[in-house]
């Protein structure tokens, strides 16, 4: 298994190559994408490199930005997005302080989200309000799995979204047979060549296993797949505006969410 420092000339010297091939494309949506990729990547890996104090500040600050993504998209009120917050952010920080009792901490989320809806007898909503809840608590909240995961969280971070650039490029290139009517403009090439891609950089960073493994090959398309059904079901392109180029957090999580979650149950 590598370690932090050992990830730092594998990311740096990625960072450059990308910098290099994407000034040759001359096509800015490019560059910007890069430039935020630039910004993001050595502050994620000095999170990381603190360990799991770092990591839990970094999953609350990422996970209070998602949750105001997915309340956007699902259209939930402040209390509901407070409580929602709050859950998160609770999880994270129990993961860190107090790993025995998240699942305890998991079940006073859940019941905090359910109350809201229930205590101003929104009959109504309440029912679209309490669903969208707890589904942000059961996907928001695998963020607390990174607090423990230590360098290995970072390798899936770096698989993933070389997995998402690869099958972006090669399914455009390659096109074929359609991935799923929930994405369009996904191919069942492109998936596959992400797959091999994200499993050559699992191989490169010391750290392929079966479990890592089926975590991105099978759990980051369907991430990418959980976050696009939610998108269409509410029309929208992007979970958000504010990273340039990116759209939003949930944009780039999505993906490490779901192959996070594989790997917790399997591992």
């Amino acid at each position: 298994m590598t370690t932090v420092a050992a990830l730092v000339p594998y990311l740096s010297g990625a960072l450059a190559a990308g910098g290099v091939a994407v000034a040759a494309t001359r096509r800015r949506e490019l560059m910007v994408r890069w430039c935020v990729w630039a910004l993001g990547v050595p502050l994620v890996t000095a999170a990381f490199w603190l360990g799991p104090p770092g990591i839990a500040v970094l999953a609350a600050v990422v996970g209070v930005v998602a949750v105001t993504e997915f309340s956007g998209l699902l259209q939930l009120g402040p209390v509901d997005r407070a409580v929602l917050g709050a859950a998160i952010v609770g999880l994270v920080l129990t993961a860190w302080l107090a790993p025995g009792e998240v699942l305890r901490v998991t079940a006073a989320g859940a019941l905090a989200i359910a109350g809201v809806p229930l205590l101003s007898g929104d009959a109504e909503h309440g029912l679209r309000r309490l669903g969208a809840g707890l589904l942000g608590l059961v996907w928001l909240g695998i963020l607390a799995g990174l607090v423990s995961s230590g360098a290995l969280g970072l390798v899936l971070f770096v698989s993933v979204s070389i997995a998402d650039i690869v099958a972006y490029a090669a399914g455009r290139r390659l096109g074929g047979p359609q991935l799923s009517p929930l994405s369009p403009a996904k191919r069942w090439s492109g998936t596959l060549a992400g797959a091999a891609a994200g499993l050559l950089t699992l191989a490169a960073l010391s750290s392929l296993t079966w479990q890592t493994a089926v975590a991105v090959a099978v759990g980051g398309p369907l991430g990418d797949l959980l976050e696009s059904m939610v998108k269409r079901g509410v029309r929208a392109k992007d979970a958000g505006r504010w990273l340039p180029g990116s759209g939003g957090i949930l944009d780039r999580i999505d993906s490490l969410l779901v192959a996070l979650a594989v790997l917790l149950v399997l591992g």
